[in-house]
């Protein structure tokens, strides 16, 4: 039977015409062809929840011992409608979780949701504005009360839009980071680092929000094209290193000056040092004319990196200068400060020495005014000749560099304490107090331009500018940040820990590295790197937030100590457990009670003696916290707390599975997952960032209700996760038009299937090696997706599933076999074929399952409907590995090359009008290879190429014979059928109407009959 002539739209009109139609064997379902996802969807989830789909599986892993499969929850925000990025996250979510219980596994899934934290903070601010009320006047406990009111909302929203997209999992009981258990144990696990004394307060410099007025960390801190103001500062040389040096008394003879460049000039009021590098070579240089408006004079004398000199002078107008000698700038001991002497700048020595604590006694004891101190010269590596002068200027107060060249000398008692938490300049620095670098909206204040004018005032200018450079902003705020030296507790990773978890490291960085190498394994491989070299070069953990909304630091200061006295930290196993008792009954709200620290510390130590810490923790230690309050203490976490998979967007190695290794590290000894996979980022169709001020954005509710969700997920599925993910009207269109592919050879599949039975069945053994041939290639086409799924590789088991449903079933198997499922009787033929069908039903919607969660049940209670019925409480089938045949493969490849042929000089036929269909067709095949010729003779070669009569030979082929130059040795002659056309097949064969059956072939009477 013809593919491409449909029997239901016969023109024949012969008066000896009998209708056959109702012998036929045609397809019939109730299946539509349209799908009609967006309003049928909801009811499989009504159905699903009906028949309680999640719980039977854990049920069914329970009772059957299976091994179970976690997939651990990375908490999105509680905050806002879900974006295209949630979509993409939670959909590969669910896929490696629906996969891995189908190929066997207890596979579960507890969602969770980050609760506290600073945006919640801000939309209760808001509110409270709007209402003409101040944060500041609210009770504490109030205002988190509100907060958790508003997670709560939020939590209930995003359920119900993440079921929308077909997540199965326990919706009924998520994790929250802010339910009492989670705050008892994330509080207990900081203690975990109060006892084995990674804990300590430091003051150095952090990412400081002026905006949000709280630290920041790495992860909460995205770059962007920033404009910042450049200025070349020059230091005047005070001392040498003694007057053996042949340069040091010219040095100061010729009143040389060492020139820094900065893009911070608010930091000049700080600066307490210059750096250089050894590896540099520097240059004394002369100015000898300049331009008219320079800041520059003749005679003047300034010391570059020889690099950098020529393009530091032409900025500061000098139009003439020699190289004087070489400088080695280690033989320069000392310089003044730029504002050293400005009148006005003296200093009350007792505010100062209570505004700057960690300043040595007496530091300013023989200084008159505030910048009236010696600027050290002093190496280091991090000053490079690529930008700027080849100097460094060094404020300890606002660099980590620069911090931690203090730290190396010991120097910690020389940092400063100028600028406060909302970027301005404090009471005591002269000219500047009050001034900010950032105002409470992000934009720019007044305090880099004042300095720079005092600079010009002072002489102590060469040249300024700006500079377009990546700048850090608050990714809440999007407001550009600062560096600013602020009391905070921070988590050692370097100390040595005495825990007895050793297995992999003694310090919390030695145990995430290994646990990187020795324990993790990655998808893609790429993500080891990133996180890899993250670890290995991040500062202390910044534990400690100035906010409201989160978990407290659950600890004690003894009064009158210094944060380096050993009993600065009140550390007690016993008051550990009040608080962690405390937490599990009323929450964390309960830390700040009236009468908490007294009824906590009654009988351990006297209340009278110690200060309550009311900073909050970081939210990534919340989040990070979750494998010991998820994974460890829930019963459908994991015996060890370890998880098979953390999977979430690559800005999480900076975010969640940094927080998490590091927290695990300090309180497991080794990293909570055994697989990390990433996915990209979502773009627009032309590979844009999405913005809403561009309007490119696409969110899933508009793709839901014109697509359904499972096209959503079907996006999902088709494309490379690990990279980028581009969408938008055009592709979603041909994700459709992928479906609505999939979908009919779906339908044809239970057409053909209709009123199929067991009784049917023929066992492959017994099969036409063409059936066969389809069992091999299922053979092949099973192990690629389970393969798939196992190394998470989506879009490959769909490209295997889809190339097989439409390359070798529909454009293949189903056109060759349409003739024998229409038109045979109770042929082995036909029985063989149906039997390969409902073997291919059973694997194609199990397979596509877990991605077209939706479709595959529609297709599967079509066949096998019932109150309980659900292909999601179904395992993957297994297959023989007797189907694998690579020897009848490779005949079958053999065999489908010389076809190709055929059909190729056929369809030349059918485009020039000679037929109209194929089995008008008769042709003659020439083909060199006798071992060829002898294969197709064990074929049925004319049914393969829907031809009612084809003729191989070994004769050489004539010279107008059809060739395809990459089948070699293979040439068609085209020749048409001859006999009477079949009125039931169509085939057209020298015996029809010689039957019982007027105008029938031989083969039609047998089955009317």
């Amino acid at each position: 039977m013809c593919a491409d002539t449909p029997l239901e739209t016969s023109t024949e009109t012969s008066a000896e015409k009998l209708d056959y139609k109702p012998t036929l064997n045609l397809p019939k379902t109730d299946f539509p062809m349209r799908a009609g996802l967006p309003k049928r969807e909801p009811g499989w989830l009504e159905r699903w929840a009906q028949i309680g789909v999640y719980d039977q599986l854990r049920a069914k892993g329970k009772a059957d011992g299976r091994t179970p499969f976690v997939l651990h929850d990375g908490p999105p925000y509680a905050n806002g409608h879900l974006h295209i990025g949630h979509a993409l996250n939670k959909t590969i979510k669910d896929i490696i979780v629906r996969s891995h219980q189908m190929m066997g596994h207890d596979a579960r899934y507890v969602p969770g949701w980050d609760c506290h934290g600073l945006p919640i903070e801000w939309k209760i601010e808001e509110q409270y504005r709007a209402k003409g009320k101040n944060k500041d006047d609210v009770p504490v406990i109030d205002f988190r009360q509100e907060c958790r009111k508003f997670a709560d909302s939020w939590v209930d929203i995003q359920r119900e839009e993440f079921k929308r997209l077909g997540i199965e999992g326990n919706w009924d009981n998520p994790y929250l980071t802010m339910d009492y258990h989670a705050e008892a144990v994330i509080a207990d696990e900081f203690m975990k680092f109060l006892m084995n004394g990674t804990l300590y307060q430091g003051s150095k410099p952090v990412m400081w929000s002026p905006v949000e007025k709280t630290a920041l960390a790495e992860a909460e801190i995205e770059y962007h094209d920033h404009k910042s103001h450049t200025i070349w500062v020059p230091f005047k040389i005070k001392h040498v290193r003694g007057n053996e040096i042949e340069d040091g008394t010219y040095l100061l003879d010729c009143d040389a000056r060492v020139v820094i460049w900065t893009t911070t000039p608010w930091t000049i009021p700080s600066n307490r040092a210059v750096a250089y590098n050894p590896k540099i070579n520097y240059g004394l240089y002369k100015v000898t004319e300049t331009e008219e408006e320079s800041w520059t004079a003749v005679g003047d004398h300034y010391v570059f990196a020889d690099d950098l000199a020529t393009e530091c002078l032409t900025k500061a107008r000098a139009t003439c200068f020699e190289r004087v000698r070489d400088v080695d700038p280690h033989n320069i001991s000392n310089m003044a400060h730029p504002f050293a002497g400005l009148d006005g700048s003296e200093i009350d020595k007792a505010i100062f020495a209570e505004l700057n604590p960690n300043m040595a006694d007496g530091a300013l004891a023989d200084e008159v005014g505030f910048w009236d101190y010696d600027v050290p010269m002093i190496d280091g590596d991090h000053v490079t000749a690529d930008a700027g002068t080849g100097f460094v200027h060094t404020a300890p107060s606002h660099g980590a560099d620069d911090y931690e060249c203090f730290v190396a000398r010991n120097w910690i008692d020389r940092m400063t304490h100028n600028v406060g938490e909302e970027s301005e300049f404090l009471p005591h620095v002269p000219f500047f107090a009050g001034l900010q670098v950032f105002d409470r909206k992000g934009k720019e204040g007044k305090a880099n331009t004042t300095v720079i004018a005092k600079l010009v005032e002072a002489g102590g200018i060469i040249a300024r500018g700006q500079v377009k450079h990546s700048y850090p902003h608050s990714w809440r705020s999007k407001a550009p940040i600062i560096f600013r030296n602020t009391p905070q507790w921070f988590a050692s990773v370097d100390k040595k820990l005495d825990d007895g978890m050793g297995q992999y490291g003694d310090s919390i960085r030695e145990r995430a590295l290994r646990s990187i190498d020795e324990l993790v394994t990655w998808t893609p491989k790429t993500g080891r790197n990133r996180l890899h070299s993250m670890i290995e070069s991040r500062p202390d953990w910044v534990l400690s937030r100035q906010r409201a909304w989160g978990v407290p630091l659950t600890c004690f200061t003894k009064k009158g100590l210094l944060p380096t006295d050993p009993e600065f930290l009140l550390r007690n196993d016993d008051l550990n457990a009040r608080i962690k008792a405390e937490f599990e009954e009323n929450g964390a709200d309960v830390w700040y009670t009236d009468g908490f620290k007294e009824r906590t510390l009654d009988g351990i130590a006297n209340p009278a003696d110690y200060d309550q810490v009311f900073d909050v923790l970081d939210v990534w230690f919340d989040s990070g916290c979750t494998h010991a309050f998820v994974l460890r203490d829930r019963e459908d976490g994991t015996e060890d707390g370890i998880a098979d998979v953390y999977m979430e967007g690559t800005d999480q190695h900076r975010g969640w599975f940094h927080s998490s290794l590091l927290q695990a590290s300090a309180t497991k000894g080794r990293a909570p997952y055994k697989n990390v996979v990433t996915h990209g980022f979502t773009l627009d169709q032309k590979g844009m960032k999405m913005s809403k001020s561009i309007g490119n954005t696409i969110v899933p509710e508009t793709i839901i209700k014109q697509y359904g969700a499972d096209i959503l997920r079907l996006w999902v599925a088709q494309a490379d996760y690990t990279n980028d993910q581009r969408i938008g009207p055009e592709i979603l269109k041909g994700t459709a038009d992928s479906y609505r592919r999939l979908r009919n050879t779906m339908r044809y599949m239970l057409g053909s299937l209709a009123d199929f039975s067991d009784s049917d069945r023929v066992e492959p053994a017994d099969m036409p090696e063409l059936e066969r041939w389809v069992l091999h290639r299922l053979a092949e086409v099973d192990e690629a997706v389970q393969k798939g799924y196992r190394s998470f590789d989506f879009s490959g088991v769909w490209q295997a599933v889809f190339t097989f449903a439409t390359v070798d079933l529909s454009a293949f198997y189903f056109d060759v076999r349409k003739d024998a499922l229409y038109c045979d009787g109770d042929t082995l033929n036909r029985r063989a074929a149906r039997t390969v069908l409902d073997i291919l039903y059973h694997r194609i919607t199990k397979w596509l399952a877990p991605i077209l969660v939706f479709t595959m049940e529609e297709v599967w209670l079509e066949r096998f409907p019932g109150d309980a019925s659900s292909i999601h409480l179904t395992d993957f089938t297994e297959t023989p590995t007797a189907w694998k045949d690579d020897a009848l493969a490779a005949k079958w490849a053999g065999i489908r090359q010389v076809r190709r042929v055929v059909t190729a000089a056929l369809e030349i036929q059918r485009t020039d009008k000679v037929i109209g269909a194929s089995l008008e067709a008769a042709p003659v095949v020439h083909i060199e290879d006798a071992a060829i010729v002898e294969a197709l003779k064990t074929v049925p070669f004319d049914d393969l190429c829907i031809t009612s009569g084809i003729a191989v030979t070994t004769d050489p082929a004539p010279a107008e014979a059809f060739r395809l130059t990459d089948v070699v040795g293979v040439g068609v002659v085209f020749e048409k059928a001859t006999g009477e056309k079949c009125q039931r097949c169509w085939k057209i064969l020298p015996d029809v109407g010689k039957h019982s059956h007027a105008g029938v072939c031989g083969r039609c009477d047998e089955a009317l009959s």
